[in-house]
């Protein structure tokens, strides 16, 4: 309808606008109709005159008037489609043309301004027909087809009609979509208004009913024209719809001469009238029929009617019970289906239907009647009763309908004449009730009453019985299982049993202690019942009654039976009194132990590190449960000493054999008394921490500590520079003011104490002045001054220093008060220079200040090429360079042609000097306009009082540059090469630089320009391992320059393993990042391979090793965990610390600690000492200095990253010199580490980074092996003086009294099979003759421990104890800590053997080997000797020598842990 009415409306604009131009063409026509018409009037009269002529002239017999053949008539034609008017005449003599509605078209075949109009025809036929192409509206007029008048021949006309018809553009029912739905409610007034519009002529319209031709007796029409000759056309209907109208369609169809029958133009609109349902009904039940319990029921409720359909809802007795409706067309329906029960009798179903037009709901009801019997009797009656007792009973049956009867049976027999009576239940129906007596009689142990409901008209029967238990009492009970005045241990278990027989109900039976009631198991039997309890004896049980009771319904008073039980118990607990409750010395004290109660009486002693103590004052009384308290006390004088002592109070019971303890260690309150501290002096250095730590003994432990300097009181803010926490003073910067004497006051309650640390602050050197330059005359002496400040501070901490100057020939030096003073003699021109002054005391980086040192001399011209020429262009400004040294100042004179030149007095010449340096001075001659005369050879004379220089230098026109003097090769990688050239004469004009190269096997060159400004160039894209020759040239405006020869050359490097963390990603060599990542895949595979291998091998040994090495695993197992309770460390302490280790990884370390290289040099590998503090601290015999004192405080400072260098030989901490040369081992605080992975060493007192920033070079093992000068003397004397430890020749390892342990730490670079480092340098004490064994492997504080080793040939290991110190945490790193420790027992059994070593053996440096992999079946494992070298190519393993071989050479063995065994 839509795209209907915008082409109407399209339509209607374009026939509006033709309409106009139509019009406009009329009006045109109608002013040339006039002058046409005044003409043809002229030409009328004068035709009528030639007519009037011709006629009175004779005619001649044979001419034919012109007629028409062919009439035009009337046509009709449908818009769009084509007219033709037909117009023929017969001896056409005139001219024809067409008229529309009077105005003439004209006499050719197009009609001009009528594009669809034609004429169509032949003259000579007489065939005029006027075509009318897509007819509209606008061409429905009045046509005329004329003839003119010719010779003889009259005008003739002939006129027709053509009538456009059009069909209408749309049709609608005004308001409603075609085939939509019109809601109305009945009786509401309805109008329907169809339109049909733009037909012509205008349409008629049909109404219809449904498919009946509807003819209402009032219906309006009306027809307009909307447009030009086009009409709408309205009919309207004022319907009433009643029900008969629901689901009826209205249809209007327009009637139009343009409109097809088969196709008729139609609106319909259906009409939905609301109407209320019909009644409803209800089907299913009839009144008056009779239902049963049980009975399915289907109540069926229906409407009919209604629009909407109605909506049913059931209820039951006014109570909704289903709204679940289903509708078909107007039916709908309701079906409640139910099972009929008691409570539905006389219940009211009703049916209500409803609907939008309901004012109130229509409704249907129905009462059903349903018979039920009842579902059971109940009777209610005494359970229990005695003979002779009169027992009332009474029997209620469940609602009826109808009512149900009651009969009775008592004792067998029906009981008649029983009355009862009957209600109406609440539920439907009726109950009844009925009540009887009965009388109990003798020897019956019960009696049975049954009760029966009877509905006669269901003829069903429900049932009740009732029993009534006849009562007799039960005999006394009797106990069982113990005898009173029997002894019970406490602890033990002991059952009681009560047993009673007869009565009825059989008894039950109760435990009661002490009147208190206690669970019993019960088991009953046909005439009798038991009951029995189970005590566990304990204290509260001794003199307890336990009392059993019988009772039944039969029985007033139960019958009872009791028995008291004896029990022995030892005390439970042991309370320790101190009087006075705080000691202190001097005073004495009492110290009581009382026992709690016990049967028979405890026996108390005291105990002191399992020494009995006599006690006194040893009494007793009566305690709880029958038992007895006993009390011990003894006496002491108090002392400090005593703080902490532990006494143990036993108290025992000898009958039982059990005894309890308590212990009490003494508190003895005394004042803070400091731990005297390895030194007083606490030495830091600038720039880094510093801990001075201090520890007290006091009680109460509590102790405040106040830090002051000067007075001054330290804060306990850690928020500050330095502070104090608790007894420990923190520096987090140290700065060297900070140096001086810091008093530590430590009090408590009891009293207070000081101690005076003093702090020395070690800071790096610097240079605080030094002497100006030195002008001296040639021949006399020189002294160059440097004044340096720093701690330490000594001559050996400045040196002076001169690239290529030979210091030893003509210098001395000097130090006195912090300055160092450098002496040349006999000063010549050759000692000119900078000396360096080089302050480095190995604290902070090193310091340096140049002096210069200038001895006159006379002038000297720089002669370099770029330097004696000069160019400029015509009438430019030229400038000639002149650079000469000399002292004093030289004067510089200019001359051409041997004469001065008027400098600065006329413009053509001027001079401009300026001084590059103390010694360097450069003159610049600028001439002004420069004019061809100008050029040529200039004159410089450089003059002072030693003498002058005279140079030349020229003036040259602008050219070409020279080439550069020289090309050097600077830095070569694997793809980059960086050259650099000295450039050239440029020509006067600035230069530029152009570099070739090519590989030497190649003629191509590749070419690359410089940057501007600069003389060096770095050329990229190389290919590895490749050899290229460079060459460069110079170019500028004028010119360029010639290469220089291709001399210089380079060979890019290979691509070198690096560490991963190093190694960058390149993108340029994508081929061997494949095969890198194909070989490590490939070695995956073999990796998986080997360790399947390995497992089933490994299983293999350990199977072999578990039953043939039993012996040396006891060997193990005891060593590690020793039997010893006291200050020992067991087994599972040792693997929890190893576990503890695991935490702390070696992440981070990129230093390679082992190369395979080193297998290839030697075959045997010596370990070497390294060291973790720098050599400057030390003189150089490896002593401390002496401005400090032998002892230093702990400090825990962190490494500056200087502390690594130098050489491995002399690296030592301070504590490793003491402990050295004094044999002895000071314990000190270990200090929590840092939060930054470092670790604490305890040898050095020092936080270390691990692993060690810097490792010392790697090793040449050709040579001898490195004595390890730290250690020596290692002699046998030495280390019995010492208190160290030897091998005894017999085999076995013996220890002596008096030794100590030092941990050391050793660096290995360079070594094959060396296990990672771990726990070292282990020093023990037992007794018997000197013996220090020493491993160097990992910083681990073992104090004084104790070992005891037996080693022999056969593989195996006897009985080995080992008594360990607990580890400090936080030190071990090793991550493959707990995997070594579960290898140990494999390893000790792998042919670990020791060598026995004679006492008398001479000794000398001792040296680690790592035994070859022949070394009979050893392994890679240390071995450890205190002989001379070994050289494994010329001493094999034999050659050690068996157990008592004179001539064996003492050695040791280690584990893969680095352990001795």
């Amino acid at each position: 309808m839509a795209l209907q009415q915008n082409h109407h409306n399209h339509q209607s604009e374009q026939n509006h606008q033709q309409h106009q131009q139509h019009i406009k063409w009329q009006q045109h026509a109608t002013k040339r109709r006039r002058c046409r018409q005044l003409w043809i009037k002229h030409l009328q009269l004068l035709g009528l005159a030639v007519i009037v002529i011709l006629a009175s002239a004779p005619a001649p017999s044979h001419a034919q008037q012109q007629k028409f053949r062919t009439t035009p008539h009337d046509l009709q034609v449908l818009e769009g489609a084509e007219a033709m008017m037909r117009c023929e005449v017969a001896n056409v003599a005139g001219a024809v043309q067409w008229t529309k509605d009077g105005f003439a078209l004209g006499f050719s075949a197009v009609i001009p301004g009528y594009p669809r109009y034609s004429v169509l025809g032949d003259r000579k036929q007489g065939i005029y027909n006027l075509r009318i192409s897509n007819a509209s509206i606008n061409d429905d007029a009045d046509y005329q087809c004329q003839v003119g008048p010719a010779r003889l021949n009259s005008a003739i006309r002939a006129n027709a009609k053509l009538t456009v018809i059009s069909p209408p553009a749309s049709i609608e029912i005004k308001g409603y979509n075609h085939n939509s739905k019109v809601e109305v409610r009945e009786n509401q007034d309805l109008q329907l208004k169809c339109i049909v519009a733009n037909a012509k002529p205008a349409a008629q319209i049909v109404w219809y009913r449904g498919n009946v031709e509807y003819k209402p007796e009032k219906r309006e029409d009306n027809v307009e024209e909307s447009t030009a000759k086009r009409f709408t056309t309205t009919s309207s209907l004022k319907l009433k719809p009643g029900p008969d109208d629901d689901y009826t369609e209205y249809t209007c169809q327009a009637k139009h001469k343009a409109l097809s029958p088969d196709m008729p133009m139609r609106a319909t609109v259906q009409l939905s009238v609301l109407y209320p349902p019909g009644p409803p009904y209800i089907e299913g039940y009839s009144p008056g029929e009779t239902l049963r319990r049980g009975q399915t029921v289907e109540l069926m409720c229906r409407s009919r009617g209604g629009n909407p359909p109605a909506q049913l809802i059931w209820y039951k007795n006014g109570s909704q019970i289903r709204m679940a409706y289903r509708t078909s067309g107007r039916l709908s329906e309701n079906i409640y289906t139910f099972t009929a029960e008691a409570g539905d009798n006389k219940a009211r179903f009703r049916c209500e239907a409803s609907n939008v037009m309901s004012q109130n709901p229509l409704k249907a009801e129905v009462e059903l009647a349903v018979l039920f019997a009842p579902t059971h009797v109940t009777v209610m009656g005494p359970t229990e009763a005695r003979v002779g007792d009169i027992v009332p009973l009474t029997c209620t049956t469940a609602p009826s309908n109808p009512p149900a009867e009651i009969k009775w049976m008592v004792g067998g027999r029906q009981v008649r004449n029983a009355t009862s009576k009957t209600i109406v239940s609440p539920e439907g129906g009726w109950t009844t009730t009925s009540n009887i007596t009965a009388t109990v009689e003798p020897n019956k142990r019960s009696l049975v009453v049954i009760c029966h409901g009877l509905n006669m008209q269901l003829t069903e029967n429900v049932v009740s019985t009732h029993t009534i238990n006849v009562l007799y009492p039960p005999a006394p009970p009797l106990i069982s299982g113990y005898m009173e005045g029997q002894i019970i241990p406490a602890g033990s278990v002991q059952k009681l049993l009560c047993v009673s027989s007869g009565g009825n109900p059989l008894a039950t039976l109760t435990w009661y202690k002490n009147d208190k009631r206690i669970n019993s198991v019960i088991r009953a039997a046909d005439k009798s019942v038991s009951a029995e309890i189970t005590i566990l004896a304990n204290v509260s049980d001794n003199q307890a009654q336990y009392r059993c009771e019988a009772s039944n319904s039969a029985t007033e008073i139960p019958l009872f039976q009791s028995t008291t039980l004896s029990v022995h118990f030892a005390p439970e607990t042991v309370k320790i009194r101190i009087e006075p409750e705080e000691l202190r010395p001097g005073m004495e004290a009492a110290i009581i132990c009382d026992s709690s109660s016990s049967n028979p009486p405890a026996k108390l002693s005291w105990w002191k590190d399992g020494i009995p103590i006599e006690g006194i004052n040893n009494t007793s009384k009566p305690g709880l449960w029958g038992g007895t308290v006993s009390t011990l006390e003894f006496r002491v004088n108090v002392t400090q000493e005593m703080n902490g002592q532990v006494y143990t109070c036993q108290s025992a019971n000898q009958a039982l054999q059990r005894s309890v303890h308590e212990a009490v260690s003494l508190d003895v309150l005394y004042r803070p008394k400091f731990v005297p501290p390895p030194s007083s002096t606490a030495v830091g250095v600038e720039g880094e921490s510093l801990q001075v730590s201090l520890q007290t003994q006091a009680n109460p432990t509590p102790v405040a500590y106040k830090w002051t300097k000067d007075g001054a009181t330290i804060p306990q803010d850690g928020e500050h520079r330095i502070f104090a926490d608790g007894g420990s003073l923190n520096f987090t910067r140290l700065h060297r003011d900070d140096a001086g004497i810091y008093s530590c006051s430590a009090s408590n309650s009891q009293g207070k104490a000081t101690l005076n640390i003093t702090v020395v602050v070690e800071y790096g050197t610097t240079i605080k002045s030094v002497s100006e330059n030195i002008i001296v005359n040639p021949g006399e002496d020189a002294m160059l001054s440097c004044s340096v400040e720093g701690k330490p501070l000594s001559d050996e901490h400045v040196k002076w220093e001169r690239v290529g100057y030979d210091m030893t020939v003509k210098t001395s030096t000097t130090f006195a008060n912090g300055t160092s003073y450098l002496h040349i003699k006999d000063a010549q021109r050759a000692d000119v220079g900078n000396f360096r002054c080089v302050a480095d005391n190995r604290v902070a980086n090193p310091t340096n200040r140049d002096i210069l040192l200038i001895v006159k001399f006379a002038p000297e011209i720089a002669k370099a090429p770029t330097l004696l020429r000069a160019a400029s262009g015509t009438g430019e400004r030229g400038r000639l360079p002149c650079r000469a040294q000399g002292s004093p100042k030289p004067q510089f004179i200019w001359r051409q042609d041997k004469k001065d030149l008027p400098i600065n007095r006329t413009y053509k010449y001027e001079v401009e000097e300026r001084k590059i340096d103390s010694l360097t001075y450069e003159s610049t001659l600028i001439v002004d306009k420069v004019a061809p005369a100008d050029y040529g050879a200039y004159e410089c004379v450089a003059r002072n009082d030693l003498g002058e220089a005279v140079e030349t230098v020229r003036l040259e026109i602008t050219s070409q540059p020279d080439p550069p003097l020289s090309l050097h090769i600077l830095n070569v990688t694997h793809d980059t090469v960086t050259v650099s050239w000295r450039p050239g004469f440029d020509g006067g004009l600035k230069a530029s630089y152009r570099v070739r190269y090519r590989m030497v096997d190649r003629e191509q060159y590749k070419y690359i320009d410089g940057l501007p400004n600069s003389h060096k160039l770095t050329i990229g894209g190389l290919r590895m391992n490749t050899l290229y020759l460079f060459s460069v040239m110079s170019y500028n405006e004028l010119g360029q320059s010639s290469y220089l020869p291709d001399l210089a050359r380079a060979e890019t490097k290979g691509l070198e393993l690096m560490p991963a963390e190093l190694t960058e990603d390149s993108s340029n060599t994508p081929n061997l990042v494949i095969i890198g990542i194909s070989l490590a895949a490939f070695g995956f595979l073999l990796v998986n391979a080997s360790l399947v291998a390995w497992f089933f091998v490994h299983q293999r040994r350990k199977k072999v090793a578990e039953t043939t090495n039993q012996p040396a695993k006891t060997a193990t197992i005891e060593m590690y965990a020793p039997s010893s309770y006291n200050d020992t460390v067991t087994g599972e302490t040792l693997s929890s610390v190893s576990e503890k280790s695991e935490s702390y990884s070696n992440e981070g370390s990129s230093q390679p600690e082992y190369i395979d290289e080193a297998r290839k040099k030697a075959a045997s590998t010596y370990l070497v000492e390294g060291s973790d503090m720098p050599p400057p601290r030390y003189q150089k015999d490896g002593t401390l200095p002496v401005i400090y004192p032998n002892n230093i405080v702990n400090a825990c400072t962190l490494p500056h990253p200087r502390h690594n260098n130098g050489s491995a030989a002399i690296h030592m901490t301070r504590d490793d010199q003491m402990l050295i040369s004094k044999g002895v081992y000071i314990p000190s605080p270990s200090p929590a580490p840092p939060p930054d992975g470092s670790y604490y060493n305890m040898n050095s007192d020092r936080y270390l980074s691990y692993p060690p920033m810097e490792y010392p070079a790697t090793l040449d093992f050709t040579a001898q092996p490195m004595p390890m000068a730290h250690l020596q003397p290692m002699t046998v004397t030495s280390l019995a003086t010492n208190g160290g430890a030897t091998l005894m020749g017999n085999g076995s390892v013996a220890a002596v009294a008096g030794g100590s342990g030092t941990l050391r730490r050793g660096i290995l670079r360079g070594v094959v099979g060396v296990p990672q480092p771990d726990v070292t340098h282990h020093t023990s004490t037992v007794g018997g003759s000197p013996m220090q064994m020493l491993h160097d492997l990992h910083p681990v504080n073992l104090s004084a421990s104790t070992l005891t080793t037996s080693t022999t040939l056969n593989g195996s290991l006897p009985t080995a104890t080992a008594t360990l110190p607990r580890q400090p945490h936080g030190i071990l790193k090793d991550p493959n800590r707990n995997k070594q420790h579960q290898q140990q027992q494999q390893l000790l059994n792998a042919s670990l053997v020791g060598v026995g070593v004679p006492v008398s053996s001479a000794m000398g440096s001792l040296q680690i080997l790592n035994l070859p992999p022949a070394g009979g079946g050893l392994g890679n494992n240390l071995l450890m000797t205190t002989s001379g070298a070994f050289d494994p190519t010329t001493m094999g393993m034999s050659s050690f020598g068996g157990v008592g071989q004179a001539g064996g050479i003492p050695v040791a063995y280690t584990d893969a842990d680095g352990h001795l065994v």
